[in-house]
């Protein structure tokens, strides 16, 4: 059987928008019914933007149907005609002549909906620069009047995996970083607290000497 294309992005998008059960979204994506129900409990895939079976010839519309009206049924691919496309090496994205003005557009988007992806990682996804990324971001664009946010996966400028991979990525590097936070404040709370333990032990008390506590002064008059 063939595989499905980005799994994960597919059951989310089951389970946001058909009443398929976990089993029957598990046994089509190859995923485990327990990680289909932490993406529906939204513990898994926070925030993937979920990919419709049906617009890539995955899936047809009346075969949803045929397995929401029946739990027990199991929804069958597609057949493909059309073969897989064949990943391309590593190296600079080219992106089109026709769709570089769109680039702007696919930043405002990015920056407003992923606001945790680093200025790299836009570019990278767009095929633009750190310094055009910072130009739309501080809204000094030349064109930023005629820029309106809209997605880079609809304009063509970027897959909907490599999408949700940067996001991913994003979003662990800021997991780590606010644990390292963490970790480094409840040290330095800890720290806080040892000097001023040690100043009160370093400083004693004043102590009068309990023998010489009622005897009279040498120089008292009252002694004569």
């Amino acid at each position: 059987m063939a595989q499905v294309l980005m799994p994960k992005a597919t059951a989310v998008w089951l389970v946001e928008n058909t009443t398929l059960t976990f089993d029957q979204i598990s046994a089509f994506t190859n995923l485990h019914p327990l990680e289909v129900q932490a993406i529906a409990d939204g513990e898994v895939a926070g925030g993937m933007t979920g990919l419709d079976p049906t617009t890539n010839g995955q899936l047809t519309k009346d075969e949803i149907k045929r397995a929401e009206a029946d739990p027990a049924a199991r929804l069958k691919l597609s057949p493909r005609d059309v073969p897989e496309p064949v990943a391309r090496s590593k190296g600079p994205r080219y992106t089109p002549v026709a769709k570089r003005q769109d680039r702007p557009d696919a930043i405002a988007w990015l920056l407003k909906v992923h606001p945790e992806l680093q200025d790299s990682q836009v570019a990278k996804l767009v095929g633009s620069t750190k310094s055009t990324v910072q130009s739309v971001r501080d809204r000094t664009h030349w064109n930023m009047q005629n820029v309106r946010p809209r997605d880079p996966v609809t304009l063509g400028l970027c897959s909907l995996k490599d999408l949700n991979d940067s996001v991913d990525r994003a979003r662990r590097k800021a997991a780590r970083e606010d644990a390292a936070r963490k970790k480094a404040a409840a040290r330095g709370a800890a720290g806080e607290g040892v000097p001023e333990a040690a100043a009160a032990d370093a400083v004693p008390a004043a102590t009068i000497d309990p023998a010489a506590a009622d005897q009279p002064d040498v120089d008292d008059p009252t002694r004569h």
